[in-house]
Protein backbone atom coordinates (compact mmCIF):
# COMPACT_ATOMS: atom_id res chain seq x y z
CA UNK A 1 0.00 0.00 0.00
CA UNK A 2 1.31 3.27 -0.60
CA UNK A 3 1.97 5.50 2.31
CA UNK A 4 0.25 8.79 1.09
CA UNK A 5 -3.08 9.51 1.79
CA UNK A 6 -5.61 7.94 -0.66
CA UNK A 7 -9.09 8.91 -0.98
CA UNK A 8 -11.76 6.23 -1.29
CA UNK A 9 -15.72 7.80 -1.50
CA UNK A 10 -18.03 5.85 -2.89
CA UNK A 11 -21.19 7.67 -3.55
CA UNK A 12 -23.11 7.06 -0.64
CA UNK A 13 -19.89 8.53 1.23
CA UNK A 14 -20.47 11.69 -0.30
CA UNK A 15 -24.08 12.08 1.05
CA UNK A 16 -24.71 15.39 2.51
CA UNK A 17 -25.48 14.16 5.95
CA UNK A 18 -21.72 12.18 5.57
CA UNK A 19 -20.43 15.49 4.43
CA UNK A 20 -21.60 17.44 7.10
CA UNK A 21 -20.17 14.90 9.63
CA UNK A 22 -16.94 14.73 7.94
CA UNK A 23 -16.75 18.94 8.30
CA UNK A 24 -17.89 18.80 11.73
CA UNK A 25 -14.81 16.80 12.62
CA UNK A 26 -12.31 18.54 10.40
CA UNK A 27 -13.28 21.48 11.94
CA UNK A 28 -12.52 19.83 15.59
CA UNK A 29 -9.14 18.06 14.50
CA UNK A 30 -7.06 20.30 15.85
CA UNK A 31 -8.38 20.41 19.53
CA UNK A 32 -9.58 17.01 19.49
CA UNK A 33 -7.44 15.48 22.00
CA UNK A 34 -8.17 18.57 24.69
CA UNK A 35 -12.08 17.59 25.16
CA UNK A 36 -11.57 13.61 24.11
CA UNK A 37 -11.08 12.20 27.99
CA UNK A 38 -14.23 10.43 27.89
CA UNK A 39 -13.14 8.79 23.91
CA UNK A 40 -9.40 7.80 25.32
CA UNK A 41 -11.48 6.16 28.84
CA UNK A 42 -13.20 3.54 26.05
CA UNK A 43 -10.68 3.07 23.94
CA UNK A 44 -8.26 2.08 26.49
CA UNK A 45 -11.15 -0.48 27.18
CA UNK A 46 -11.11 -1.94 23.68
CA UNK A 47 -7.38 -2.16 23.54
CA UNK A 48 -7.41 -4.24 26.82
CA UNK A 49 -9.26 -6.80 24.60
CA UNK A 50 -6.69 -6.64 21.73
CA UNK A 51 -2.74 -8.46 22.47
CA UNK A 52 -0.05 -7.12 23.97
CA UNK A 53 2.18 -8.08 21.20
CA UNK A 54 0.73 -7.09 17.88
CA UNK A 55 4.17 -7.57 15.84
CA UNK A 56 3.18 -8.96 12.37
CA UNK A 57 -0.12 -8.00 12.08
CA UNK A 58 -1.93 -6.25 10.23
CA UNK A 59 -4.40 -3.63 12.33
CA UNK A 60 -7.34 -1.47 10.64
CA UNK A 61 -8.12 1.48 12.97
CA UNK A 62 -11.94 2.10 11.44
CA UNK A 63 -12.75 5.75 12.50
CA UNK A 64 -9.05 6.70 13.61
CA UNK A 65 -9.81 10.27 14.55
CA UNK A 66 -6.41 11.97 15.29
CA UNK A 67 -4.23 8.52 15.33
CA UNK A 68 -4.30 8.69 19.74
CA UNK A 69 -5.07 5.05 19.85
CA UNK A 70 -3.52 3.94 16.14
CA UNK A 71 0.24 5.06 17.67
CA UNK A 72 -0.39 2.49 20.36
CA UNK A 73 -1.64 0.42 18.11
CA UNK A 74 1.91 0.88 16.50
CA UNK A 75 3.70 0.67 19.47
CA UNK A 76 3.02 -2.89 20.15
CA UNK A 77 4.18 -3.70 16.63
CA UNK A 78 1.40 -3.30 14.37
CA UNK A 79 1.28 -2.54 10.87
CA UNK A 80 -1.30 -0.20 11.25
CA UNK A 81 -4.54 1.07 8.41
CA UNK A 82 -5.48 4.32 9.41
CA UNK A 83 -9.22 5.10 7.66
CA UNK A 84 -11.44 8.17 8.38
CA UNK A 85 -14.21 10.54 6.90
CA UNK A 86 -12.10 13.59 7.72
CA UNK A 87 -9.03 14.54 5.66
CA UNK A 88 -8.14 16.79 8.53
CA UNK A 89 -7.84 13.74 10.82
CA UNK A 90 -6.15 11.93 9.15
CA UNK A 91 -3.52 14.66 8.58
CA UNK A 92 -3.40 15.31 12.40
CA UNK A 93 -3.47 11.41 12.98
CA UNK A 94 -0.19 11.16 10.48
CA UNK A 95 1.49 13.91 12.24
CA UNK A 96 1.45 12.00 15.52
CA UNK A 97 2.11 8.56 14.26
CA UNK A 98 4.74 9.36 10.73
CA UNK A 99 4.73 6.64 7.61
CA UNK A 100 6.53 3.92 9.16
CA UNK A 101 4.37 0.94 9.04
CA UNK A 102 1.16 3.58 9.08
CA UNK A 103 -1.19 3.77 5.75
CA UNK A 104 -3.55 6.34 5.81
CA UNK A 105 -7.17 6.01 3.98
CA UNK A 106 -10.07 8.74 3.43
CA UNK A 107 -12.92 6.65 3.22
CA UNK A 108 -16.16 5.74 5.10
CA UNK A 109 -17.20 2.63 7.30
CA UNK A 110 -19.62 1.64 5.55
CA UNK A 111 -17.97 1.08 2.15
CA UNK A 112 -14.09 -0.26 3.60
CA UNK A 113 -11.51 0.57 1.27
CA UNK A 114 -9.94 -2.75 1.76
CA UNK A 115 -10.11 -6.29 0.23
CA UNK A 116 -11.81 -9.34 1.80
CA UNK A 117 -9.80 -11.15 4.73
CA UNK A 118 -7.26 -8.53 4.30
CA UNK A 119 -6.48 -7.83 8.00
CA UNK A 120 -5.97 -9.53 11.67
CA UNK A 121 -7.80 -6.81 13.40
CA UNK A 122 -10.23 -4.25 13.64
CA UNK A 123 -10.20 -1.48 16.09
CA UNK A 124 -13.19 1.18 16.09
CA UNK A 125 -13.60 3.01 18.93
CA UNK A 126 -17.16 5.22 19.02
CA UNK A 127 -16.78 5.70 15.26
CA UNK A 128 -19.81 3.52 14.28
CA UNK A 129 -22.77 5.08 15.86
CA UNK A 130 -22.03 7.68 13.14
CA UNK A 131 -23.41 5.18 10.68
CA UNK A 132 -26.88 4.84 9.20
CA UNK A 133 -27.27 1.46 9.58
CA UNK A 134 -24.94 -0.48 12.33
CA UNK A 135 -25.36 -3.93 10.33
CA UNK A 136 -23.68 -2.02 7.14
CA UNK A 137 -20.39 -1.56 9.04
CA UNK A 138 -20.54 -4.49 11.24
CA UNK A 139 -20.70 -6.62 8.02
CA UNK A 140 -17.60 -4.96 6.35
CA UNK A 141 -15.33 -5.47 9.48
CA UNK A 142 -16.12 -8.60 9.05
CA UNK A 143 -15.48 -8.84 4.97
CA UNK A 144 -12.13 -7.35 6.08
CA UNK A 145 -10.85 -9.26 8.71
CA UNK A 146 -9.02 -12.84 7.92
CA UNK A 147 -10.05 -15.92 9.04
CA UNK A 148 -9.25 -16.56 13.03
CA UNK A 149 -9.19 -12.52 12.93
CA UNK A 150 -10.90 -10.34 15.57
CA UNK A 151 -13.14 -6.99 15.66
CA UNK A 152 -13.19 -5.15 18.31
CA UNK A 153 -15.98 -1.81 18.66
CA UNK A 154 -17.56 0.95 21.17
CA UNK A 155 -20.90 2.22 20.15
CA UNK A 156 -23.14 4.30 22.04
CA UNK A 157 -26.70 2.97 22.24
CA UNK A 158 -30.02 4.36 23.94
CA UNK A 159 -30.09 6.70 26.95
CA UNK A 160 -26.97 8.43 26.12
CA UNK A 161 -26.93 11.79 27.39
CA UNK A 162 -30.04 11.67 28.50
CA UNK A 163 -29.72 14.08 31.14
CA UNK A 164 -28.75 16.54 28.35
CA UNK A 165 -31.73 15.78 26.12
CA UNK A 166 -34.29 15.84 29.28
CA UNK A 167 -33.12 19.28 29.65
CA UNK A 168 -33.27 20.75 26.40
CA UNK A 169 -37.10 19.10 26.30
CA UNK A 170 -38.06 21.82 28.77
CA UNK A 171 -36.38 24.82 26.62
CA UNK A 172 -38.02 23.82 23.34
CA UNK A 173 -39.18 21.46 21.02
CA UNK A 174 -35.84 20.92 18.57
CA UNK A 175 -34.08 17.79 18.41
CA UNK A 176 -30.43 19.12 20.12
CA UNK A 177 -29.37 15.34 20.55
CA UNK A 178 -28.13 12.61 18.56
CA UNK A 179 -30.91 9.33 18.87
CA UNK A 180 -28.87 5.71 19.37
CA UNK A 181 -30.04 2.46 18.62
CA UNK A 182 -31.11 0.20 21.43
CA UNK A 183 -29.30 -2.31 22.98
CA UNK A 184 -31.37 -4.57 21.59
CA UNK A 185 -31.18 -3.08 18.31
CA UNK A 186 -27.16 -3.66 18.38
CA UNK A 187 -27.87 -7.70 18.72
CA UNK A 188 -30.01 -7.26 15.48
CA UNK A 189 -27.34 -5.14 13.39
CA UNK A 190 -24.88 -8.40 14.66
CA UNK A 191 -27.51 -10.76 13.32
CA UNK A 192 -28.30 -8.48 10.17
CA UNK A 193 -24.56 -8.46 9.20
CA UNK A 194 -23.78 -12.55 9.95
CA UNK A 195 -21.70 -12.02 12.62
CA UNK A 196 -22.47 -15.39 14.29
CA UNK A 197 -19.36 -15.23 16.66
CA UNK A 198 -19.73 -12.53 18.84
CA UNK A 199 -19.20 -11.10 22.40
CA UNK A 200 -20.89 -7.70 23.61
CA UNK A 201 -20.73 -5.94 26.96
CA UNK A 202 -22.88 -2.56 28.11
CA UNK A 203 -22.18 -0.09 30.31
CA UNK A 204 -22.99 2.93 31.41
CA UNK A 205 -20.52 5.82 32.29
CA UNK A 206 -21.04 9.15 33.44
CA UNK A 207 -18.84 12.12 33.54
CA UNK A 208 -19.51 15.41 36.01
CA UNK A 209 -19.56 19.40 34.85
CA UNK A 210 -19.34 22.58 36.19
CA UNK A 211 -22.09 23.45 33.46
CA UNK A 212 -24.24 22.54 31.03
CA UNK A 213 -21.93 24.78 28.91
CA UNK A 214 -19.11 23.02 29.74
CA UNK A 215 -20.49 19.81 28.39
CA UNK A 216 -21.79 21.06 25.13
CA UNK A 217 -17.86 22.58 24.55
CA UNK A 218 -16.52 18.91 24.91
CA UNK A 219 -19.22 17.88 22.16
CA UNK A 220 -18.03 20.72 20.20
CA UNK A 221 -14.48 19.68 21.11
CA UNK A 222 -14.69 16.36 19.86
CA UNK A 223 -16.51 17.30 16.27
CA UNK A 224 -20.07 15.69 17.92
CA UNK A 225 -22.27 18.56 16.48
CA UNK A 226 -23.97 16.96 13.45
CA UNK A 227 -27.49 16.30 14.38
CA UNK A 228 -30.29 14.40 12.56
CA UNK A 229 -33.22 17.04 11.51
CA UNK A 230 -31.90 19.84 13.73
CA UNK A 231 -33.40 23.16 13.49
CA UNK A 232 -30.56 25.97 12.32
CA UNK A 233 -29.36 28.90 14.22
CA UNK A 234 -27.51 29.59 17.41
CA UNK A 235 -28.01 29.52 20.84
CA UNK A 236 -28.75 32.63 22.52
CA UNK A 237 -27.91 33.53 26.17
CA UNK A 238 -31.38 33.55 26.93
CA UNK A 239 -32.35 29.93 25.70
CA UNK A 240 -28.38 28.77 27.35
CA UNK A 241 -30.04 29.96 30.63
CA UNK A 242 -32.89 28.11 30.75
CA UNK A 243 -30.72 25.48 29.87
CA UNK A 244 -28.88 25.40 32.52
CA UNK A 245 -31.60 26.29 34.73
CA UNK A 246 -33.22 22.97 33.43
CA UNK A 247 -29.99 20.59 33.80
CA UNK A 248 -29.74 21.85 37.61
CA UNK A 249 -32.49 19.18 38.12
CA UNK A 250 -29.66 16.28 37.96
CA UNK A 251 -26.87 18.24 40.06
CA UNK A 252 -25.20 15.86 42.78
CA UNK A 253 -24.78 17.62 46.06
CA UNK A 254 -21.56 19.38 45.16
CA UNK A 255 -23.28 20.76 42.41
CA UNK A 256 -22.10 18.82 39.45
CA UNK A 257 -23.78 17.91 36.44
CA UNK A 258 -24.15 14.63 35.11
CA UNK A 259 -23.87 13.17 31.70
CA UNK A 260 -23.94 9.61 31.19
CA UNK A 261 -23.58 7.36 28.08
CA UNK A 262 -24.83 3.85 27.59
CA UNK A 263 -21.56 2.03 25.82
CA UNK A 264 -21.70 -1.33 23.78
CA UNK A 265 -18.13 -2.64 23.68
CA UNK A 266 -18.13 -5.63 21.32
CA UNK A 267 -16.13 -8.39 19.99
CA UNK A 268 -16.32 -10.01 16.83
CA UNK A 269 -14.57 -12.97 15.59
CA UNK A 270 -14.24 -14.60 12.17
Amino acid sequence: MRDNIQHFFPEQAASERKQAIAHAFSRAARHYDQHAAFQRDTGNILLAGLPADLQGYVVLDVGCGTGYFSEQLKARGAEVICIDLSSSMLDVARQRCGDQKMHYHLCDAEALCLPDNSVDFVFSNLALQWCKSLSVPLKEIKRVLKPGGQGVFSTLTQGSLDELRQAWQVVDSGQHVNRFISQNQVKIALAQAECDRYQIDLRSIRLWYDSALALMKDLKGIGATHVDERGTGGVSRRVLTELESAYQTFSNQEGLLPATYQVCFGAIHR
